[in-house]
């Protein structure tokens, strides 16, 4: 986020491992966390609706082809949205609230709640929402390319629950498809951030996503919309990894326990969608 957002005529970090040094010297370690607090409170949500959408969508769609794992992943973007849009704007002011100060002098929000409320308080349900059409427009199809890049890992590398080797590759396979479904709309996350972040120091720069769009470009090139490429996808393939490995073993666990409470053999999983 900060990468994404700072000044482009006065840079505060010259890039990700620099940013990182930055904070821990100016900040201490606890400046890595901040906004942790929205994250905590709504993944939890987000991941159960994601999975759950994306599932009964598959089932209703019938057939477990290419064309639904994209279609039913886009679908469950689209509808975390509602959950995603408020918890990233908490998380964007956290972030960047108290920058290069060891001790905040300026201090805004007590916590993410905090800052939701105010921020309600002042702007409405609209200020609460800010970004919303964009997170809509990259979640959708970040999401698509996320479920079909793990359906088709997974196939590809034979992923069947008596394999020894299952783990490890339900792990590869979830962090390609979190690096993937990031590179697929990273430009719109930039544009996402700029928007969320902006007004923080009273001053509103845009007017909207295609004003945004064109004011970034014209004052920072192409680049601006790679900003902080490199942290999101070091950041996307343990998240991601872990994220569909844990799902994808609870849920062969649950279904080899129904299995054998009915005396059938252990089932043969290919991919999240056929448990």
């Amino acid at each position: 986020v900060r990468l994404q957002v700072q000044n482009v005529e006065k840079p505060l970090y010259r890039g990700t491992f620099h940013c990182f040094q930055s904070i821990i010297k100016q900040e201490s370690a606890f400046g890595l966390y901040k906004g942790i607090g929205s994250p905590m409170m709504g993944l939890t949500f987000i991941n159960a609706l994601v999975f759950g959408v994306q599932g009964n969508t598959l089932r209703a769609l019938g057939k477990d082809t290419p064309l639904n794992q994209f279609l039913a992943g886009s679908a469950a973007g689209a509808i975390q949205c509602v959950i995603c849009c408020p918890m990233e704007l908490a998380k964007t002011r956290m972030q960047l609230q108290g920058t290069g100060e060891y001790k905040q002098k300026t201090k805004n929000y007590k916590n993410s709640l905090d800052c939701l409320i105010k921020i309600y308080q002042k702007e409405g349900l609209r200020g609460i929402n800010r970004g919303m059409v964009s997170t809509f427009i990259r979640e959708t199809p970040s999401f698509g390319f996320y479920f079909l890049t793990y359906d088709c890992m997974t196939r590809y590398l034979g992923c069947e629950a008596e394999d020894n080797y299952i783990i490890p590759k339900l792990l590869f396979s979830g962090g390609m498809s979190g690096i993937v479904s990031w590179l697929s709309t990273y430009p719109m996350d930039v544009i996402k951030s700029r928007l969320q972040a902006d007004g923080v120091g009273g001053v509103t720069q845009y007017n909207g996503i295609l004003d945004c769009v064109r004011k970034s470009y014209h004052e920072e090139g192409w680049r601006v919309f790679t900003r902080g490429l490199t942290s999101t996808l070091l950041r996307a393939f343990p998240v991601n990894a872990a994220t569909f490995a844990t799902v994808t073993v609870f849920l062969m666990y649950m279904k080899s326990e129904d299995n054998l409470s009915e005396c059938e053999p252990a089932p043969v999983i290919h991919q999240p969608s056929s448990l």
